[in-house]
C-alpha cells in the first residue's frame, strides 16, 4: 500500500525544508504546461529504464495529472525496492486547485 500525501501536506513539507524527491511521471508535453519547482522528470513509460537515477535514500513523492499514473509508478518502484514512497493525492491538478492557483490547469 502506497501512502497518499495531500497537496497541503506536501506544501508543509516543502515549507519546512524537508529533503525529498518530487518525481513527475507525466509526459514531456504535460510538463511543458506546468510543473512543481525542483521536480525530477521521468515519464512513466521510462521508469523501468531510468529508476536507477532516483536516490536510494529519502522520501520520494510521485505525482502526475490526477494521481493514477503516479500511484502505479509508486507501486512499481516499491516492487523495485524503493522505500518511503508517497503518491500526491489528486496530482498536480489538486495542487493547482488547493495550493497554487497560479499553476495552469489542463
Amino acid at each position: 500500500m502506497i501512502p497518499q500525501i495531500t497537496p497541503e501536506q506536501l506544501q508543509q513539507w516543502l515549507a519546512e525544508g524537508k529533503v525529498l524527491t518530487l518525481l513527475d511521471v507525466r509526459t514531456d508535453e504535460e510538463v511543458a504546461l506546468c510543473a512543481l519547482p525542483g521536480h525530477t522528470h521521468i515519464p512513466m513509460n521510462l521508469i523501468p529504464l531510468r529508476h536507477n537515477e532516483l536516490p536510494d535514500e529519502g522520501p520520494i513523492v510521485v505525482y502526475c495529472h490526477h494521481g493514477v499514473r503516479s500511484l502505479h509508478t509508486a507501486m512499481y518502484l516499491a516492487d523495485a525496492g524503493f522505500d518511503e514512497l508517497y503518491n500526491l493525492q489528486g496530482g498536480i491538478d489538486a495542487w493547482s486547485l488547493r495550493v497554487d492557483s497560479t499553476l495552469p490547469r489542463y
